[in-house]
């Protein structure tokens, strides 16, 4: 089974049409087509509604199914809509925004903190980063102003692709050691921040993104935690 990921070309689709292609035996919804981006890399899936003639049900979370499928999870039980139905999907677009938001904050924070990524969490309004640094990160102050510096220049967010021997030849662009990216399919997607000389960042990742920084808006430095022999974390949340 095969869905189309929309999310992937159109972050900002707030609903779209699509076909009820299977029914799994845990009660999740597969369709043909989908705006619901899938948990993954730190990122929640996304919740939301899904209505059809004469039903409708609350959708709680989306998951990878077998193959390139793409898994709806009920948020309760409820009557499923047949396989072959026509179905309306609308994302919870304030949750989605946020995770937008935090995820493109979280590669600027990559920026500013140039060490190897060793996890990290996306929310709706704050989001974290686990780096493999044995010293003690600069003065919150500091990452902060780098941080918010970068977000007002208001650097366009862009994707390209390259295969993945490309990839396998530049090892260097896979920041996060905990997740590599999906392979597959044959080709990588990578985000890129900013243009020409202005770009500041360009690593894998199949998340959804603002198109440009400005859009993050400001953020503050929370908690910067020492966890474990050489790993700091240190959260950022929208202000």
């Amino acid at each position: 089974m095969m869905t189309e990921p929309l999310f992937m070309t159109d972050a900002y689709r707030k609903s779209a049409s699509a076909r009820v292609i299977a029914l799994t035996e845990e009660g999740g919804i597969v369709l043909d087509r989908t705006i619901f981006y899938a948990r993954g890399g730190g990122q929640p899936g996304d919740s939301g509604i899904l209505d059809w003639e004469g039903g409708r049900i609350p959708v709680a979370t989306a998951v990878k199914g077998e193959g390139a499928a793409i898994v709806l999870v009920p948020a309760e039980p409820g009557r499923l809509p047949p396989v072959g139905a026509e179905v309306n999907q609308r994302i919870d677009w304030d949750r989605r925004y946020g995770h937008m938001r935090i995820h493109t904050a979280l590669h600027l924070l990559s920026v500013v903190m140039p060490f190897p990524v060793t996890g990290g969490a996306i929310g709706a309004d704050k989001g974290r980063l686990d780096f493999d640094m044995p010293d003690a990160p600069e003065e919150k102050a500091l990452i902060e102003g780098r941080l918010n510096a970068l977000i007002t220049r208001d650097l366009a967010v862009s994707e390209d692709w390259i295969t993945e021997a490309e990839l396998d030849a530049n090892p260097g662009l896979v920041k996060t050691l905990s997740v590599q990216p999906p392979r597959g399919a044959g080709r990588i997607r990578l985000v890129r921040i900013g243009e020409g000389a202005g770009q500041v960042d360009l690593q894998p990742c199949g998340g959804t993104h603002v198109k440009r920084t400005g859009e993050i808006g400001k953020l503050a430095i929370g908690k910067m935690e020492k966890k474990g022999r050489q790993n700091r974390r240190i959260t950022i949340e929208l202000v």
